[in-house]
């Protein structure tokens, strides 16, 4: 592979996170350069589920520098978001290069980086890894034996009418599990396996967005060496919204506990009962994919990224987006572009050194 030209800064990822870094490094002049591997800016959005609405308002779904338009309090769609993420890059003019899929990254003797790419190779002085929380789709290993029902992960759930039979089991008690859960039900009979007790948080409280009283509390980008931050860090994710709950109120669905095998068409239950389903959707979030990193003290041996607020070990080499890299809006729209300030104070104190 040839070399196609040097950078000051490299991004990779060109989602919010991504997108949030580029706003300061344009606000400096820094040479740089967003590289996203889809074709489109705010293609993760679009190829999610087609009833997919954000559980945060437009007032809080805005990135630095560019408040989302339409009314603040409403939910906007996936579809809505996508198109902003793209207007965000139009308006800010960033340099994003599309279809470009980072395979390798290496710290050369010199301490650039060399990023191998499907259209060749680049050099950077500094890289941020803006690839997001979302990486890898997860199914437990060492459920299914020999199972012949349909099943999808929710990152490949689309619609109902994608969904064959009307025995449904979600597996998984997020917010993408509640949401599908409540979807499929209205014409078809859902259970969902949980494996932990459900928090139900209402969107809004007397006539406010739920993330403005978080706002307000000091809870919502609290950082998580702080008294606030440390304790909402210890606190399971919530339901926001309280369909689910009514419906299953209403015995509209079915709730079971954890899912410990589905062998063929049949699923046993950790309260040792059994059901047999027609389709499975498993809900049950993402890994991190890291393996295209080739340097070392960089991610653990679980696989984590190693780093202080973003700040690797490693000169030059940053994170951004991560759930939890020092506050709770540190992986949603509204906070991570908090987080990019941060770095860049550090992008920039190391950019003229040799």
């Amino acid at each position: 592979m040839r070399t196609i030209i040097n950078y000051e800064v490299a991004i990779i990822g060109g989602g919010q996170a991504g997108l949030a870094m580029g706003y300061y490094l344009k606000k400096e002049n820094a040479s740089f350069v967003i590289l996203e591997k889809s074709g489109e800016v705010g293609d993760s959005w679009r190829i999610r589920y087609h009833s997919l609405v954000l559980f945060t308002p437009r007032r809080y779904s805005s990135l630095p520098g560019l408040q989302m338009g339409g009314t603040s309090k409403e939910l906007p769609s996936k579809d809505e978001m996508a198109d902003y993420l793209n207007d965000y890059v139009r308006h800010f003019d960033l340099p994003v290069m599309l279809n470009i899929n980072v395979i390798k990254l290496n710290k050369q003797s010199d301490g650039a980086f060399l990023l191998e790419t499907n259209s060749g190779n680049m050099i950077a002085k500094q890289v941020i890894i803006a690839t997001g929380a979302f990486q890898k789709p997860y199914i437990p290993l060492g459920i299914n034996k020999g199972a012949n029902t349909f099943q999808l992960h929710s990152s490949e759930y689309h619609s109902p009418d994608k969904v064959p039979g009307s025995e449904i089991l979600v597996v998984g008690g997020g917010n993408s599990g509640a949401q599908i859960a409540v979807e499929l039900a209205k014409d078809k009979s859902v259970t969902i396996a949980v494996s932990h007790s459900m928090k139900f948080l209402p969107l809004t409280i007397l006539g406010r967005s739920i993330f403005y009283w978080l706002d307000k509390l000091g809870l919502l980008f609290a950082g998580k060496d702080t008294v606030k931050g440390g304790w909402f860090q210890k606190q399971k994710d919530p339901i926001f919204g309280k369909e689910l709950k009514k419906y299953i109120k209403i015995k509209k669905i079915d709730v079971k506990p954890k899912v410990l095998r589905v062998n063929d068409i049949e699923v046993l239950f950790e309260d040792q009962t059994r059901r047999k389903f027609d389709s499975i959707i498993w809900s049950t979030g993402f890994v991190p994919s890291y393996d295209w990193i080739n340097i070392n003290g960089v991610i653990s041996n679980e696989g984590k990224p190693i780093h202080k607020r973003g700040i690797t070990e490693v000169r030059g080499l940053y994170f951004i987006g991560l759930p939890w890299q020092y506050q709770r809006g540190s992986a949603l729209i509204c906070g991570v572009g908090l987080d990019a300030e941060y770095l860049l104070s550090a992008i920039l104190s190391n950019r003229f050194q040799k």
